[in-house]
């Protein structure tokens, strides 16, 4: 990925016209990296539940228990999104990083069952609020 097609990928998140086919397991790393790279003002573990939780009503979602911002993932993403961007050197690209991100193990989608079981993450209280991996911690 580029960093113009990051550019407009996450300008179609924000203002909620990104086609939700495209709103990826890829795509939410690079939204989160594009913010923390090139928009300091943005809090992304504040901020991105309540843009999650509008792109996802936007395009025909519903953010319940069942379905829909997931805060255990997206906080646990955001960890791990951080802590990968300070391996990197500072004046790192978005798309320098988001490549970087996607060929760790973070880009397998399932990378968070290295942390938690399936039955503790896919519940509605993980979906709702965070729950503390029961596998293992994640690294600081």
């Amino acid at each position: 990925m580029t960093d113009e097609e990051m550019d407009r990928l996450v300008a179609g998140f924000l203002d909620c016209t990104l086609p939700k086919e495209e709103w990826t397991h890829s795509a939410h790393f690079a939204g989160a990296l594009w913010l923390m790279l090139r928009r300091p003002h943005v809090q992304p573990e504040r901020d991105m539940p309540g843009m999650i939780r509008r792109y996802n009503e936007s395009v025909g979602g519903v953010n319940s228990d069942s379905s829909g911002y997931h805060e255990t993932i997206t906080q646990a993403s955001l960890h791990m999104a951080r802590r990968l961007l300070a391996t990197l050197p500072a004046d790192v690209t978005p798309a320098a990083a988001h490549a970087a991100l996607m060929a760790s193990p973070l880009g397998d989608k399932d990378w968070l069952f290295t942390y938690w079981t399936r039955d503790v993450l896919m519940a509605s209280a993980a979906r709702r609020a965070w729950v503390a991996p029961d596998l293992r911690a994640l690294p600081a």
